[in-house]
């Protein structure tokens, strides 16, 4: 099966050389014990930190292209999501479907009209929720998700990765997923990654 994301020889100042590979539609799952580099490999697999090796989607190196649209296709998804504007709109893509806004919207329980909420009166699951919407309105191919529901009740935990399996599936899409939760793990399922002295170490089945 082709390679969607194609990592090999990654490195940066904490981590590597590691090498991976994701198929389309696989969810792969990433633990570690707390400060083993997590975040930090989401992070450079986004070019977000300084990082040598080769990267490539679909087959296309990451050097090839303009490092915002590299961004919105493999898209990190932080658990405390960045808002810089007043309003939620004000960070969507300007020219987003609102058919498929108001389908994400629906499937993480969150109102059309939260789309013009101001940022400030979001509590910290809303806006993890909302982060998440904002980032497949981008249609990405890679999901870089770091503890997405780490701010929500079971009810929409669930509501987040039965969204987040949806759309692996209707896109052909993948997703690296950073969690500290063994149930959560034990649902999700598929492959495990867990990184330790910088290296990804251990690669088992759940």
């Amino acid at each position: 099966m082709d390679r969607l994301l194609d990592v090999r020889q990654l490195k940066t100042a904490h981590l590597g050389p590691l090498d991976l590979a994701l198929q389309p539609g696989e969810l792969v799952q990433v633990t570690g014990a707390s400060g083993s580099g997590k975040s930090l490999l989401l992070r450079a697999l986004a070019d977000l930190d300084p990082n040598t090796g080769q990267v490539m989607l679909n087959g296309k190196p990451r050097d090839a292209m303009a490092p915002v649209d590299w961004r919105r296709r493999v898209a990190y998804v932080p658990a405390e999501t960045a808002w810089w504007g007043e309003r939620v709109d004000e960070h969507l893509p300007v020219d987003f479907a609102r058919a498929a806004a108001l389908h994400l919207l629906e499937q993480v329980a969150m109102p059309e009209a939260s789309l013009g909420w101001e940022v400030e009166r979001l509590s910290s699951g809303e806006k993890q929720r909302l982060g998440l919407v904002r980032a497949l309105l981008n249609q990405p191919r890679v999901l870089l998700l770091d503890e997405p529901t780490a701010n929500l009740d079971l009810e929409n935990t669930k509501r987040i990765e039965r969204a987040v399996r949806g759309y692996l599936a209707e896109e052909d899409a993948a997703a690296l997923w950073v969690s500290h939760d063994t149930l959560q793990r034990q649902r999700l399922g598929g492959r495990i990654l867990t990184i330790a002295n910088g290296k990804l170490e251990v690669t088992t089945w759940n």
